[in-house]
């Protein structure tokens, strides 16, 4: 029997055999020399529940059929593939032709479709009116607007790196309880800046919608502060390496930078830095920052030992390009400005990539509302990134950076059932990466294109 169809009978993995079977199991072989009663009620009961675990019919309940599969950006595509999928993961993966779809389980004909693990955002923000006040907001509200961020794209996990803690702690209990369709979200919370750093570009925002982040003034006040949001349930922190203000760009002290990323260290937690210029990325590097939010277009272009440099110390990029063509366009440019601010940004990436750097697709959503990921891949494919590095991106990279890797960013027996079915070929067109037909988190169907 192949593989990919004889993975419920092995007991090591999350679809071996229950606890309850084997204390049934444990319990008639150690009482087995007890009266013939004993043994004739425990058999049938025993018995059944072998069945249940053995049945087909019973260890499946979504199939996708007659894809072109990429289990992952290493791998060769699945030609004409099928995946079975049962409580929220990957069952069984493998050629159409070798795996018996059980009859009772839901079927998606994905004949002609493409299916790759599902993606990750990692970079976005819990702050559109769609989704700020979320005590306020209908289910439905919340869903719609998720769907149009997030589900939409192909997003099953997303990295939130800037919002308001405790109102997208609750918009992710939302989505566990199962009332919100939506993505898993992962979050850094309030974000870090120095005294009179507040972005000029969000205070107003901030003040409108009666948000109030304090601006750090001593290394005590910031490492408390960590400590207070990795207790309040924050996964990550994000420092604002340089703020920009309506003077100039303000850049946060190293020792400052160096306390915080230690304490968010000490908890396991990884820390972003939003970066304008190479001083800010020098404040990165020095204190241990885990990943750049940014590209940096305005200042001077990443040479092959800078970028080198950046990924000796470890780090990763999220390059929203797009962010810089929205940015771009509020002042009413050129076509040809837009275009050269665009190549720089671009060039940075490339030599980011070319120095074997790890790139985490990350659009920037909720800052912007661009929500279409198209431009996104189409300036990645420009800055020469092949399909399988920005595949990579989307999926194994994040999922490996943040400790996910057990479960997630695969197509694989006992991965999370995260998945997202294209209507085109991302080989063939990275557009592709954008024509989303189905989002499917922990076996359920999230997103479906009408």
């Amino acid at each position: 029997m192949p593989e990919s169809v004889n993975t419920h009978f092995h007991s090591s993995e999350p679809f071996g055999t229950p606890t309850f079977v084997r204390e049934i199991l444990n319990n008639f072989s150690c009482r087995s020399y007890i009266g013939g009663m004993r043994i004739r009620f425990a058999l049938p009961l025993l018995l059944s529940c072998v069945f249940l675990v053995g049945s087909p019919s019973l260890a499946s309940d979504m199939a996708l059929v007659g894809a072109r599969i990429y289990p992952s950006p290493a791998e060769p595509p699945i030609e004409n593939g099928s995946i079975l999928i049962h409580n929220g993961h990957i069952l069984a993966v493998g050629p159409t032709a070798t795996i018996k779809v059980p009859q009772d389980a839901t079927v998606i004909d994905c004949k002609g479709l493409v299916v790759t693990a599902g993606f990750w955002n990692s970079h976005v923000h819990i702050l559109t009116a769609g989704l700020l006040h979320a005590e306020k907001l209908s289910p439905e509200e919340v869903t719609s607007q998720l769907q149009e961020m997030f589900t939409r794209w192909g997003f099953t996990t997303v990295f939130d790196i800037a919002s308001v803690l405790q109102n997208t702690a609750l918009i992710r209990r939302l989505i566990e309880s199962g009332e919100v369709n939506g993505p898993k979200i992962l979050s850094v919370g309030e974000p870090f800046w120095v005294k009179g750093g507040t972005p000029v570009y969000v205070r107003s925002f901030l003040e409108t919608n009666h948000i109030s982040i304090p601006e750090i003034e001593s290394t005590a006040q910031a490492i408390g502060r960590v400590r207070q949001q990795i207790h309040d349930g924050a996964d990550g922190i994000k420092i604002f390496a340089n703020s920009i203000e309506q003077n100039g760009i303000l850049t946060m002290p190293l020792d400052l930078a160096k306390a915080i990323v230690d304490e968010a260290h000490r908890a396991g937690k990884p820390v972003f830095a939003h970066v304008s210029n190479n001083q800010g990325i020098e404040v990165a590097v020095q204190s241990g920052v885990d990943i750049l939010a940014h590209t940096t277009p305005s200042d001077d272009l990443w040479s092959s030992p800078f970028a080198e440099r950046l990924t000796a110390a470890h780090m990763a990029l999220t390059p929203t390009l797009t962010l810089w063509d929205v940015e771009a366009r509020k002042g009413n440019p050129s076509s040809d400005q837009i275009e050269k601010g665009m190549s720089r940004a671009a060039q940075q990436l490339k030599a980011f990539s070319q120095a074997r750097g790890q790139v985490l697709f990350g659009t920037d959503v909720g800052y912007i509302e661009q929500f279409d990921t198209s431009e996104e891949f189409t300036w990645m494919s420009r800055a020469g990134m092949t399909f399988q590095k920005i595949l990579a991106s989307l999926t194994t990279s994040p999922a490996q950076r943040f400790g996910y890797s057990n479960r997630s960013g695969r197509i694989a027996q006992g991965m999370n059932a995260d998945l997202v079915v294209l209507n085109g070929d991302p080989a063939q067109s990275t557009s592709a990466f954008s024509r989303v037909r189905y989002t499917i988190r922990d076996g359920k169907v999230i997103y479906s294109k009408k």
